[in-house]
């Protein structure tokens, strides 16, 4: 078996490695994009998520829209979204969103949402009419929807994905063993049924891990079996960063080579196609993940 360099977090207490430094975001389009965001009252994953992406996704003149609020009703332990009760949702966002979108005049829009536990169709219906809106304004761009958890509501599910979008994504976040530390309130056999059946209605289906939260190489070629398994074509890799100090701590750093074995690996495997690198998040070169 290979055996491929991590380096752990003791070591790099005083400076993260060189790989996972981060240009600050500049630039003329990420201006444009900022005041969109604003003036249309939008939330994006990439400020809530503390995406190190942001500069050079905005400065391109994309984002990841984030529907039905800033605030989860989930609290996983490696996220810097707000967690607690949320507001009323918004009925006149699916608008506000496909006319930001038409603005920022983007080939490939990304959709995500927080998880609304507390809504009987977990947000199903803004999900369709944000994508049905887009599809009307934007006619010619294609649409990647990062929908939550369903808790095994799949008539939520299937409102989600037929609006029209050409990928759904869910994200695993972890391997089998991790579950119950990063995402207490999932379970990962849900998580890849919900994969399974997106599949089974047709999509091009995608998923996310986090790398760097003490997972065994032998944990993430598992995880690739099952992925490969029940459906899903695309997989991105990515270093954990800990976005602040109540959230769970990184346990290494993955260096950048073992991150390129593991796209081998996946393809090997069976993926169709594998985003993997320190710096990925799961909207990151999104519009290549389309036709794959």
């Amino acid at each position: 078996m290979i055996e491929l360099p991590v380096i752990s977090e003791e070591a790099t207490k005083r400076k993260k490695p060189d790989w996972l430094r981060v240009k600050l975001p500049i630039g003329k389009e990420y201006a444009k994009v900022r005041k969109l965001v604003d003036e249309h009252k939008l939330h994006t994953i990439c400020e809530s998520g503390n995406c190190p992406n942001m500069g050079e996704c905005w400065g391109a003149g994309t984002a990841t829209f984030m529907i039905l609020g800033n605030v989860c009703t989930r609290s996983c332990s490696f996220c810097a979204v707000a967690t607690g009760r949320p507001p009323e949702y918004d009925e006149d966002e699916p608008r506000r969103v496909a006319e930001a979108i038409k603005l920022m005049g983007v080939k490939h829009a990304v959709l995500t949402s927080v998880n609304r536990d507390e809504l009987k169709d977990r947000g199903a219906e803004i999900w369709y009419q944000t994508v049905v809106k887009t599809k009307e304004l934007s006619p010619e761009t294609t649409i990647e929807t990062l929908i939550p958890d369903v808790k095994s509501n799949w008539d939520a599910l299937y409102r989600m994905i037929s609006a029209g979008q050409e990928v759904v994504s869910h994200n695993m976040e972890t391997v089998e063993s991790l579950y119950r530390r990063v995402r207490p309130q999932a379970k990962y056999n849900r998580s890849l049924e919900q994969i399974k059946l997106t599949k089974e209605y047709g999509k091009r289906t995608k998923t996310g891990i986090m790398l760097g939260l003490g997972e065994t190489k032998e944990e993430v070629y598992k995880a690739m079996d099952d992925l490969v398994a029940h459906g899903c074509d695309i997989l991105t890799l990515g270093q954990y960063l800990q976005p602040t100090k109540m959230h769970i701590e990184v346990a290494e750093f993955i260096h950048p080579d073992l991150f390129d074995h593991y796209r081998e690996e996946g393809l090997k495997r069976g993926l169709k196609y594998v985003e993997s690198g320190p710096l990925v998040r799961s909207s990151y070169h999104a519009e290549r993940h389309v036709n794959v």
